[in-house]
């Protein structure tokens, strides 16, 4: 049985702080469902651990114990977010961990969903299973906000990043790189950790961006684009155009001509007729919820100044990443400010300063 206060061993503790760094390292890569981490331990020796699939399935849990041929009867698993308890698509985790023999389960949080939440512990305890719960809750909880806030709002959870010169300059022209390598590489960690990405028409007809991640053995985990595109008016000679299909890029826009709708039907690209909040922007929140009820859970924001500003001023971020390169700009030529420094201090609650301790930029992290 539980009790009302579970006490944990420093063993507990380690144990499940892995069982976080295996959650956290399949984050944004498990589609609709939570990233989850498990291990089995018996004897106190880890024998065997388990990740969410994938896409979402097959579930940590049930990764665990396929992933050993030991014998699991007195064995104890640790799992991040409590294990499901309903069939789906596939058959509860509860199911897999009393087949299994397993003695002891002890997870950190209630998961948010209403199918799951607080049922497992009830399920266990019935088959002579010890719960136990709590462990990390304060960590666990941060670092499921994400799927927390897709469950309650119905919409994806936003991070937005944007790279600026000395002088607060986003752009200057004939200087096409503002931030060190080391920025690049946590920019492309960033498109690992998101499994979609937006950027606006304008943005993609000046840069001709790829959008892809570059990190070694990760580009197959490169994340979907999302162009917002008013008249559909984006360079069919772009990057983007040239390697869309139905299942890497989505165009949103609101009124364009019949030949450009065909143009990209022709390419098979996917585009969603979506309202303006005014004349010029789109009604970026419903942008949101469409995008959410197609699957995306997870969106990073590469925008340029004015569609982080309209982000900003609608509070639809929910972090925010600022790179500041010790280079400046030239005001010579032409360029463009960056104008939301004092928006995101209005809008964030926290800031955390980011040390890569390799390169020179300055990155801070916006978070609420």
């Amino acid at each position: 049985m539980s009790t009302k206060k579970d006490k944990f061993s420093k063993l507990d503790i380690k144990y499940m702080k892995l069982a976080l760094v295996l959650a956290s390292a399949r984050q944004g890569l498990t589609g609709t469902n939570p990233s989850v981490g498990c291990l089995i331990v018996k004897n106190n020796k880890i024998i065997s651990i388990g990740q969410t699939g994938f896409n979402g399935r097959p579930h940590a849990e049930f990764n665990a114990i396929k992933n050993t041929n030991e014998n699991l009867n007195g064995a104890k698993i640790y799992i991040t977010l409590e294990p499901c308890n309903h069939y789906g698509r596939t058959p509860p985790c509860t199911n897999s961990i009393i087949k299994s023999k397993i003695g002891e389960v002890i997870y950190s949080i209630n998961d948010i969903d209403k199918k799951v939440r607080g049922k497992s512990l009830k399920i266990l305890q019935r088959n002579n299973i010890i719960v136990k719960k709590g462990l990390l809750k304060i960590s666990t909880e941060d670092f499921y906000k994400p799927y927390f806030f897709n469950r309650k709002k119905k919409m994806p959870y936003v991070t937005g990043k944007i790279a600026i010169s000395k002088n607060n300059l986003i752009f200057s022209k004939g200087t096409p790189r503002i931030t060190d390598k080391y920025s690049d590489k946590l920019t492309h960690l960033l498109r690992y950790k998101n499994d979609s990405l937006l950027i606006s028409k304008k943005t993609l007809n000046i840069d001709n961006p790829k959008l892809n991640c570059r990190l070694k053995s990760l580009n197959k985990f490169s994340p979907n684009r999302v162009v917002l595109d008013n008249n559909l008016e984006t360079n069919n000679k772009s990057y983007i155009f040239k390697t869309s299909n139905p299942n890497n890029t989505i165009f949103f826009y609101n009124k364009a001509s019949k030949s450009k709708i065909l143009t990209f039907k022709k390419k098979k690209i996917k585009i969603i007729k979506s309202n303006l909040s005014n004349r010029k922007y789109f009604d970026l929140k419903q942008m949101l919820k469409k995008l959410y009820n197609i699957g995306c859970r997870n969106l990073l924001v590469e925008g340029g100044n004015d569609l982080t500003i309209s982000f900003l001023k609608k509070k639809l971020f929910n972090e925010f990443y600022l790179f500041k390169s010790p280079i400046k700009l030239s005001k010579f030529v032409c360029y463009k400010n960056f104008d939301a420094q004092k928006l995101l201090s209005r809008t964030f609650k926290k800031l955390v300063k980011i040390n890569t301790k390799l390169g020179k930029d300055k990155i801070t992290l916006y978070r609420n």
